[in-house]
């Protein structure tokens, strides 16, 4: 039960980037007509067209009667289209306690996608912010009254990206509004860092 999350995860961001290279070779291809310097449609001309982000996150719930503290691990793709507009998958994955009496373990998580915009510059530092559309799912190791739950959700924010190593890495500080509609509306917050890799 531990890994079909996880697996999950992994065949959405294998599928996002699958798709968006087969509609990329799609664009690309020119005319006999077409100038060699000029970049192909949809390929940015400044930037590297794919970014993988790896992290650690912060995320304070407010769900289901509960104010708790999960910790989380969170990997994503992000493939732009321009040097400022992409269209991201993100994956969170986090484990914690619930209660003070007894302690719940409490495992959480939200997998979704939707559009990354970004301020790309030549600078060392660079703005971004996401939506997400997406799923989120509890899931209550020891409680037979909370239990396993799920629903539709979103995540918004955005943060900022250090430029370490020529471009290629960066360091990454972000924070998030993650929505659901657990009964109540859930309102629910996300700090955290992380690597990117582009390529």
């Amino acid at each position: 039960m531990r890994k079909s999350p996880i697996l999950c995860a992994v065949f959405f961001c294998l599928s996002l980037t699958t798709s968006a290279h087969d509609s990329t070779s799609a664009f690309e291809v020119a005319s006999p007509e077409a100038d060699p310097a000029t970049p192909a449609p949809f390929i940015p001309s400044d930037r590297d067209p794919w970014q993988i982000n790896v992290g650690f996150q912060y995320i304070h719930y407010s769900v289901l009667g509960l104010k708790f503290h999960n910790f989380a691990y969170q990997a994503g793709v992000t493939r732009y289209f321009n040097n400022r507009f992409g269209v991201e998958g993100t994956a969170l994955a986090g484990f914690g306690h619930a209660g003070s009496n007894p302690s719940i373990d409490a495992k959480s998580f939200f997998i979704g996608g939707g559009p990354h915009v970004s301020l790309y510059n030549k600078s060392h530092i660079e703005i971004w912010a996401h939506v997400l559309g997406g799923w989120e799912r509890f899931r209550f190791t020891e409680s037979d009254v909370l239990g396993n739950n799920s629903h539709a959700a979103f995540m918004g924010g955005g943060g900022l990206d250090y430029k370490i190593h020529e471009g290629r890495i960066y360091w990454r500080v972000q924070a998030d509004y993650l929505g659901a509609n657990f009964g109540p509306f859930s309102s629910n917050y996300i700090f955290g860092t992380g690597f990117v890799l582009n390529f």
